[in-house]
């Protein structure tokens, strides 16, 4: 089965680097999957469920919070806002988070601002709960 070179990044610095059989993230407008020998991509990252393939069948999984997705010469680089390892998660600390999310969302004052972010901040303790469990 063939490999091919993967970098994960974020701020706080680098979460993988190795070689890889697959990896399946969510971008913008969509979930993707990068194989060996993949063209060469760019795109923007969304929030959700990434997995990376090992060359020994391991599966690796994450919750992925926005960023870029480039593969260039079979180079895949993956710079992403915030990404979180599934046994790394706080739970306990998502499931708070959701609440808050859904006890502010239940507000009838919010403005435009305000609802857009409890919004957001609802989408990344799903996905958090979710990928953790």
């Amino acid at each position: 089965m063939g490999t091919y070179s993967l970098k994960v990044v974020t701020p706080d610095g680098c979460a993988f680097e190795g070689q890889a059989v697959r990896l399946v993230c969510r971008t913008i407008t969509g979930d993707i999957a990068i194989l060996p020998g993949h063209c060469d991509y760019c795109t923007a990252l969304g929030m959700g469920e990434a997995h990376i393939v090992l060359e020994d069948g391991t599966t690796r999984r994450a919750a992925c919070m926005g960023g870029l997705l480039s593969v260039l010469k079979g180079q895949t680089r993956l710079v992403a806002t915030t990404w979180e390892w599934a046994d790394e998660i706080d739970v306990p600390r998502a499931e708070a988070s959701r609440a808050r999310a859904e006890e502010q969302l239940a507000r009838k004052d919010l403005d435009a601002r305000e609802l857009e972010l409890a919004k957001a901040r609802l989408r990344r303790a799903l996905v958090r709960t979710s990928v953790a469990k």
